[in-house]
């Protein structure tokens, strides 16, 4: 009795994958053979893996840099300023996301391009305040 499913495409052995593409690891590991975020890339390619780890490092800088809004939007309506607030709260929550998932594929190059990242934009956070409090403290 046949209940309408192909048995032998339900077996991962007749698919054309081998073994180490259906792996998942669950432990942090090194290497450039890791699948971060989308399915197939970095491919196994050394350029494609350190293009990975620059755009990891960037994302997490970039939600650094994008955690400090200013309290006024420079706008006259304060519904638009909301607006643009709200806007980059949302860019930047779905970066914190894409980092998330990213580290999750336990590379620890990828872990660390992530930590990097984030230190490295709470430093120019952290370097501008008090040249912005300078700026504010001078024009009182």
């Amino acid at each position: 009795m046949s209940q309408g499913h192909d048995h032998d495409s339900m077996n991962p052995g007749s698919m054309n994958m081998s073994p180490s593409d259906m792996m998942m690891h669950t432990s942090f590991y090194w290497g450039k053979d890791a699948i971060i975020l989308f399915s197939g890339w970095p491919n196994g390619s050394l350029g494609m893996y350190i293009l990975a780890l620059f755009c990891v490092f960037l994302v997490a800088a970039a939600i650094e840099i994008f955690s400090v809004s200013p309290e006024k939007i420079g706008t006259g309506n304060p519904r638009v300023g909301a607006l643009i607030q709200t806007c980059v709260y949302a860019v930047r929550v779905g970066f914190a996301y894409m980092v998330m998932l990213a580290v999750m594929s336990f590379n620890l190059g990828i872990f660390f391009a992530a930590v990097a990242g984030h230190a490295t934009g709470f430093f120019l956070v952290k370097v501008r305040a008090p040249a912005n409090q300078n700026q504010t403290a001078s024009k009182v």
